[in-house]
């Protein structure tokens, strides 16, 4: 079995791409664990049960990330510039 190792050592693994492992495993687990904890949001729905969910927004309700303008206004005009 040493004559294997030694074999797989000399041959397959080089002292020079330890840190590229490293780095690679590094950014691996880190993207998995990204992508699990956006999978486990709460804004991510994995069932069925509501087929049209923009049915159920209110009028009210903000469904954007990020919004500029808080106040939401019904009356709207086209400007010039």
């Amino acid at each position: 079995m040493s004559n294997f190792r030694k074999s797989f050592m000399k041959h397959w693994f080089a002292v020079e791409a330890i840190p590229i492992y490293a780095v690679v495993g590094v950014v691996l687990a880190g993207g998995t664990w990204y992508l699990t904890r956006l999978a486990r949001g709460p804004t991510v729905v994995w069932t069925k049960e509501n087929p049209t969910p923009w049915n159920d927004i209110q009028p009210n309700e903000n469904t954007k990330l990020l919004t500029v303008n808080q106040h939401f206004e019904k009356s709207w005009e086209r400007r010039k510039l």
